[in-house]
């Protein structure tokens, strides 16, 4: 794309983004919209987690007008914390902007600057060690502000657990304390296993079951990681393929309150069914 493409396409979008910026502070406005008004930054994070898997969904479905519209409600929700934290006196959502575009120039430094970087292994290293940069300036510049005491503090705990796992496992990674390989993690995999079969007798305790369960679930993640597979997504491909075979089974026995009529190996045997056609034909 030439200098000017880009341009434009800049131009473009900053119309309708600025209409956005000012429609969300008239909403917000003193005689705006009661909903909007009474929001608060805990309110509307919920609406975020939602909105980000929605966009999600969309992208799996390769439905564009429905990512289209997803994404602009994903916008609304950056809009929204940007006025509350103007009106609280905190940032704009200029100074969103402005923060976002120094640190992609200052990340890129391949394209903005003068480093070479031949491939994506390259630029990753690149990014890595700005961001070190950025972090070792952040702390000196703190006053009155404790530093993080951990390097895994700069992983918020109020992510997915899926991804907070992921992020921690990468990140102890980075001071050489990980699994040389998969194949140590499988290894882990099946001590978990049989950790969590030791808990499970009578008079167990739930929350040690519990416990090991979690291990069985993180180990799983940091697996996912070394083979380069995001646990979310292979997760919510299983889930789509347990919809396509269970609505299979439905299909089968003509009305989904049918299926409870069925004995355990029945439903075994539909399943089995279902999965048998859906392999001949996925679609």
């Amino acid at each position: 794309m030439s200098s000017a493409a880009v341009a434009e396409q800049g131009r473009q979008a900053a119309g309708p983004f600025a209409r956005s910026v000012e429609i969300m502070a008239t909403l917000r406005a003193p005689d705006g919209c009661p909903w909007d008004r009474e929001q608060t930054f805990d309110s509307i994070t919920r609406h975020t987690l939602e909105e980000t898997y929605e966009v999600f969904d969309a992208i799996e479905r390769r439905a564009w007008p429905d990512l289209k519209d997803e994404l602009g409600d994903l916008l609304l929700q950056v809009l929204f914390y940007a006025q509350m934290a103007s009106e609280a006196g905190h940032f704009t959502m200029a100074d969103v902007a402005e923060n976002l575009n120094a640190k992609l120039i200052r990340r890129h430094p391949h394209i903005f600057a003068d480093t070479i970087a031949t491939d994506s292994s390259a630029v990753l290293r690149n990014w890595e060690q700005v961001k070190q940069q950025e972090k070792l300036a952040k702390r000196s510049s703190q006053q009155g502000e404790s530093p993080n005491q951990s390097l895994l503090d700069e992983i918020p705990r109020s992510m997915p657990a899926v991804l907070e796992a992921s992020k921690l496992g990468s990140k102890a990674s980075k001071v050489g304390f990980d699994w040389p390989d998969a194949s140590g993690l499988f290894d882990k995999l099946q001590e978990e296993i049989a950790e969590l079969q030791a808990e499970l007798k009578p008079l167990s305790d739930p929350a040690k079951v519990e416990a090991e369960l979690g291990d069985i679930l993180f180990t799983t993640v940091n697996l996912a990681r070394h083979l380069k597979v995001d646990p979310e997504s292979a997760l919510r491909s299983t889930n789509a393929k347990f919809r396509r075979r269970f609505a299979a089974m439905e299909s089968a026995v003509g009305t989904p309150e049918a299926l409870a009529d069925r004995t355990p190996a029945q439903l075994e045997e539909l399943w089995a069914q279902a999965k048998n056609d859906l392999a001949v034909n996925p679609a």
